[in-house]
């Protein structure tokens, strides 16, 4: 992972209406393998965290400066330290302005993986614990805890400069249960939601149950691919990549690589041909199955409280919204 250029200032505020004070640093932080660790563990806590959202900057303006500043420094007519700093007062002022806000190391990186460079901002806290020096004596110890992430966002600069019509090339965090305390890092950043992750995904599962009863697959088969769409997109957002709908396709059927994304461009789903996929609604997406006496039932576990309702105590299933075809076989058998 090429770490372009680094650095990480210092903004101290307590969550009290105090006055934020900054401790910037002058200068980039030299190439080195903490450097390395240290972002590479970011990108990994960032990419497991559920919930983050995606969209695309506002329009420059007086309350939303930042994309005009990563303007400049895209156009080398500013350099990174510079860049950072001036980014970093404007973090500080929004900072103030938001009592419940806390201070912390707020960290900058460019870098890039593969043929795709990123910009990465996350405000980082510390953890008191303890260690265990060349004396062997135990002594207390602090550390960087990336577990606790709360405030970050990337910015794909490949996506933003190659794509004017995207509106996913920035992902940040959201606060969780509709707090409003992350809000002032979201308009810092000055982001708008113009993908909805959550809702993507489930047209893309939506799509896909749609394919599978189309296709009349077999049991066995219909699993078998469930699972391949679970584990392909659970793999891309581990990466922090977009779930492709060509590549998904290509791994749903080998032998028919372009069938599922046919269907999908065929029908009215609305579907990108890439989209961020939803961690949380991607584990929801499970299928049901149980074999009994020439009894075959299976179904997807989401379907479970809407189509599919479950009595414990009848011990009786009742299914809505019944498949086309086994319609038809029921009025052909009753005729």
């Amino acid at each position: 992972m090429p770490i372009r250029h680094c650095i990480v200032h210092l903004i101290d505020k307590k969550p009290d209406g105090s006055p934020a004070v900054l401790h910037a640093r002058d200068s980039e932080l030299a190439a080195s393998d903490a450097i390395e660790n240290l972002l590479a563990d970011l990108n990994d806590s960032y990419n497991a965290k559920q919930g983050k959202a995606w969209g695309f900057f506002h329009g420059e303006s007086g309350a939303y400066p930042f994309s005009g500043w990563l303007k400049q420094y895209q156009d080398e007519e500013k350099d990174f330290a510079t860049f950072s700093r001036v980014a970093v007062e404007h973090l500080q002022k929004l900072m103030e302005e938001s009592n419940l806000s806390t201070g912390g190391h707020v960290l900058f990186a460019h870098y890039q993986q593969g043929m795709t460079e990123y910009l990465a901002i996350a405000l980082l806290h510390h953890s008191e614990g303890v260690a265990v020096n060349a004396e062997l004596d135990v002594t207390p110890s602090r550390h960087l805890d990336l577990g606790q992430l709360h405030l970050a966002a990337r910015v794909n600069l490949s996506e933003w400069k190659n794509n004017q019509n995207s509106k996913q090339y920035i992902s940040f965090i959201k606060g969780k249960n509709g707090k409003k305390v992350s809000d002032y890092f979201r308009d810092f950043i000055g982001c708008q939601e113009g993908v909805d992750g959550p809702g993507e995904t489930r047209t893309l599962l939506k799509a896909f149950s749609d394919f599978v009863e189309k296709e009349d697959l077999p049991e066995e088969s219909a699993r078998e691919k469930t699972q391949t769409l679970v584990d392909y997109a659970t793999t891309q957002t581990k990466l922090g990549e977009p779930v492709t709908l060509e590549e998904l396709s290509s791994l749903i059927d080998e032998d028919r690589p372009e069938a599922f994304f046919d269907h999908i461009r065929n029908s009215d789903y609305g579907l990108s041909p890439e989209i961020p996929a939803d961690k949380r609604t991607l584990n929801q997406f499970r299928r049901f199955t149980g074999r009994a006496e020439g009894l075959s039932i299976s179904f997807e576990a989401h379907l479970l409280g809407s189509k599919v309702e479950y009595d414990e105590e009848a011990g009786t299933l009742v299914i809505k919204g019944l498949p086309t075809q086994l319609i038809d076989q029921l009025k052909r058998r009753k005729d």
